[in-house]
């Protein structure tokens, strides 16, 4: 009876992993379906419903994650959990697209929305270098949460502006068969089997790997900052496939403005942010501003060399875990 017990409660964690990538996956399917539909019925660019309705579905698990810390007191997570996960989405989300199909880049994208993300996060190290208490200890105070967040409605206005202005009628003949309410409810179900399959995997992965060993710090590091970037990869992925591609682009790209602006901000203006640059978060910041640009001339040049592009960006990031996992042991 006891070795039973014993086996269930090893089995259960791998189990729930396994359901929660179905439910994680299957989610992102109809959400997809579900963001499309409206895109169509909206008469708007699919890469507009990414950069806004599906990144805000998708940074659902950094916000909770980052604002919780906030209220306990523990904000500091916020900046790291920021920092790390939008290093996930450049380099691993984009990457895997890449490597498996041409996403091609919009001239919108391009124009406007990847300037505004560099813009972030140059604010964002600025403000995590030079600002700070009275005592000069570094911190991300309110104000420089509000000035986050006033730059998010800034951006959120500009691009609402240029949607209406660019707006499209819809095509009757391809909006037929989906309605308005189907497609909210498509993307309601996608966003709630997204939200709940990243966590359960999240909290299973982290089980299976303390079971097997695996130090907090390290679970920390790499199951938790990847897994509350499970959303976006799948999202994008699936989005990519189903010939969505300017909808994963945008995916990314919104979530990145969305976890640099709202997420930080809200974070940093419900408690101030005090940085340890003791940690390496300066670095971190700086590579995260480095490879941000490297992704922005990478969609410069199209689908030229695509699949060598995301290759290096896979390989940049398993390089960059290797470095944080390195500092955090102190090997060098």
């Amino acid at each position: 009876m006891v070795e039973q017990l014993l086996s269930l409660h090893f089995t259960v964690p791998y189990v729930v992993l396994v359901v929660a990538f179905v439910a994680l996956i299957k989610g992102a399917d109809i959400f997809v379906d579900g963001a499309a539909s409206l895109a169509r019925r909206l008469g708007v660019s699919p890469a507009i419903i990414g950069l806004t309705i599906v990144a805000m579905g998708t940074s659902a698990p950094e916000a909770a994650v980052s604002i919780s810390a906030s209220l306990g007191g523990q904000n500091e997570i916020a900046l790291g959990n920021v920092i790390g996960s939008n290093l996930f989405n450049l380099l691993v989300v984009l990457g895997v697209c890449m490597l498996m199909t041409k996403v091609p880049t919009t001239k919108e994208i391009l124009v406007r929305d990847y300037p505004w993300n560099l813009i972030a996060t140059v604010a964002v190290i600025i403000m995590v270098a030079f600002f700070g208490t009275a005592s000069g200890s570094p911190e991300i105070g309110r104000i420089e949460g509000i000035v986050l967040l006033v730059l998010l409605v800034s951006y959120l206005g500009y691009v609402i502006y240029k949607t209406v202005k660019n707006r499209i009628p819809a095509d009757e003949s391809e909006i037929a068969n989906v309605s308005l309410l189907k497609s909210i409810i498509f993307l309601l179900i996608g966003i709630v089997l997204i939200v709940i399959g990243g966590d359960c995997v999240v909290k299973s992965a982290s089980k299976i790997a303390s079971d097997l060993g695996m130090s907090e710090m390290l679970i920390g590091l790499t199951i938790v900052a990847c897994g509350t970037s499970l959303p976006e990869l799948v999202t994008s992925i699936v989005a990519a496939k189903k010939g969505e591609c300017d909808m994963a682009i945008g995916n990314v790209v919104g979530s990145n403005m969305l976890n640099l602006l709202f997420i930080l901000g809200m974070a940093a203006t419900i408690n101030p942010i005090e940085v340890d640059l003791g940690t390496g978060i300066l670095i971190d910041a700086i590579l995260l501003l480095g490879f941000t640009a490297m992704m922005y001339l990478f969609s410069l040049h199209g689908t030229k060399l695509q699949k060598t592009k995301g290759g290096a960006s896979v390989a940049l990031y398993a390089i960059y875990l290797a470095y944080i996992i390195a500092r955090a042991y102190n090997i060098f």
